[in-house]
């Protein structure tokens, strides 16, 4: 079946590439390396420029890359599996490759002490690509839209946005927002003039492409645009075709797209002509541990965990583990260890990196009561030690890791079994069992979304602590981004309490994984920024840097 379905796509991909106007992307079967350039194209077909120099690119993404609203900053494109830096719809601020803030149409921002309003000022030299001018009824425009509309992202925390002139938009809060600068990074500004009901499938920006044709289910064109207010793009076409693995695999042996996503499963492989290239990411795996006893909640499901809910059952399992062994077993090497939900962001607190500790992870199982049995299974007032641990249907990668963690789990003499399930009800079980999450962004809000309570617990897996709360509450109040990144590392650990090993530890965080491509050896692709989680559109952050040797 999996040759049959790459057969297809390999069709698919010659279809597309010959749309693309490329007429040769890499290697094929006969040849021993990519194309050099030399005859394989005009200048009018728009693949390579007169001196012989190749301008376009053909990339290979998943099939979930591919946004189901189409390009529409309110309905998600921009934010969650689409982040991205501003390719069709410029953006306010951008990040850098430490994370913390840069601008793009923004030339200023200040931000009142009471943190209820934040003052932007933009760019006067700004065009949309129907030649129209970008001004501030734009912006404010953009962001109250995607304040009522929005469900990828949250923006309850504004009230209103307001053009106070051309150039300048006030934002004003609901609360106060002090990492508002990484939202506004995430939301691409759409013309008022132009927006209706079917911008996700035409959409009008002033980024540094255009949209040029998008074939649902299989392609999307982008086209340099020639009036962008930065440095021209040196990729003048970028073609992506929407491709499961295998297939994008298939498609790269055969030389039918320049760079393709793909699985450290793929890693042992070698293509002729072609290089693995990996990025560091945020793209971590882990799983929740109840913090809380057993019961159930209004609607009898159960929630909270006798076994987990004892701290040193959790400290045990989390120096118990041996992630690198996990990273060398289960990605082929290719991951970091991850310690918290953002290993290397500016706000991430290096306490909670621990060492594996097995003769310490049986020491505080000892402690709790958990002696070992004959049967190498530790038993506590005739109870066995058992774990149940969900991943979701279809991911193998969590499925590798959940097998992973459970043979490691036995060898401390916790029987350990896991189970697929699909999330329509992985939210609920998670309530009462460990579930192989993935997570990663580039905002401290995932602290706040994982570890927050609301209504007394926090939402994805019980668990509550005042303090955490209070410092991301404050964090959240601060008057500086610098000030609020100290907040967030003591809501991680404080040196008396935290979400750490030393504190309570409500989630295990096993490992980042890289984000691995195959790309034609004659290809240069620009420095990236660590990938957040999702396997996606973060590689073309910059492809307009992108160039071919």
């Amino acid at each position: 079946m999996k040759k049959k379905t790459a057969g297809i796509w390999i069709a698919m991909a010659l279809t597309v590439s010959l749309t693309a106007g490329c007429s040769s992307t890499g290697t094929d079967a006969s040849n021993s390396g990519p194309a050099s350039g030399e005859g394989q194209g005009t200048e009018e077909d728009g693949g390579l420029e007169a001196e012989g120099t190749k301008d376009s690119v053909i990339v290979a993404m998943g099939t979930t890359s591919e946004p189901e609203s189409g390009f529409n900053p309110a309905y998600g494109w921009g934010a969650g599996e689409h982040v991205h830096e501003p390719l069709i719809q410029s953006t306010l601020t951008v990040t850098k490759a430490d994370l913390s803030i840069d601008y793009d149409l923004a030339t200023d921002m200040q931000v009142s002490d009471d943190g209820m309003t934040w003052t932007v000022v933009i760019r006067d030299d700004v065009r949309f690509t129907d030649g129209e001018a970008l001004t501030a009824e734009d912006v404010a425009f953009t962001y109250n839209t995607v304040k009522e509309t929005s469900t990828v992202n949250d923006f309850t925390m504004l009230k209103e946005a307001v053009a106070t002139d051309d150039t300048t938009v006030e934002f004003r809060m609901e609360k106060p927002y002090s990492i508002w600068p990484y939202s506004m990074a995430i939301v691409g500004i759409v013309p008022e003039h132009a927006y209706g009901a079917d911008y996700g499938e035409h959409p009008i920006g002033s980024g540094r492409y255009i949209l040029k044709q998008w074939d649902k289910g299989q392609q999307v064109i982008l086209e340099a645009n020639p009036d962008y207010y930065g440095e021209a793009p040196k990729m003048k076409k970028v073609t992506i075709v929407f491709m499961e693995e295998d297939a994008a695999f298939a498609a790269a042996m055969a030389g039918q797209v320049d760079l393709a996503y793909t699985a450290a499963s793929y890693s042992d492989q070698t293509i002729e002509g072609y290089q693995l290239l990996s990025y560091e990411t945020v793209d971590n795996r882990g799983f929740n541990l109840p913090a809380a006893p057993a019961s159930v909640d209004a609607d009898g499901n159960p929630v909270g965990n006798d076994f987990t809910n004892d701290v040193r059952v959790r400290r045990a399992i989390n120096i118990g583990i041996d992630r690198e062994e996990m990273i060398q077993n289960v990605l082929n090497g290719y991951g970091t260890a991850a310690y918290s939900i953002c290993d290397k962001m500016p706000w991430y607190n290096e306490k909670a990196e621990v060492s594996y500790d097995p003769e310490g992870a049986a020491a505080l199982l000892d402690e709790a009561g958990w002696k070992m049995g004959d049967d190498g299974i530790r038993e506590k007032d005739g109870v066995k030690a058992e774990l149940h641990i969900l991943y979701s249907s279809g991911d193998s990668v969590r499925q590798a890791l959940a097998a992973d963690t459970q043979n490691q789990l036995k060898e401390l003499g916790i029987d350990t079994t896991i189970e697929g399930v699909g999330w329509d009800t992985a939210y609920t079980r998670a309530q009462a069992e460990p579930l192989m999450w993935g997570w990663g962004a580039h905002t401290p809000m995932e602290l706040y979304n994982i570890y927050h309570t609301i209504d007394g617990t926090a939402e994805y897996s019980p668990y509550a602590n005042e303090s955490v709360d209070r410092y991301m509450d404050e964090a959240l109040k601060a008057t500086s981004l610098e000030e609020s990144y100290e907040l967030w590392k003591k809501a991680q650990w404080d040196g008396t309490e935290g979400v750490v090993q030393e504190g309570d530890i409500p989630w295990i965080w096993l490992c980042n994984i890289d984000h691995l491509y195959w790309a034609d050896k004659h290809l240069k692709v620009a420095e990236q920024k660590l990938h957040p989680h999702g396997h996606g559109w973060s590689i073309v952050n910059n492809v307009d840097q992108w160039y071919w040797e």
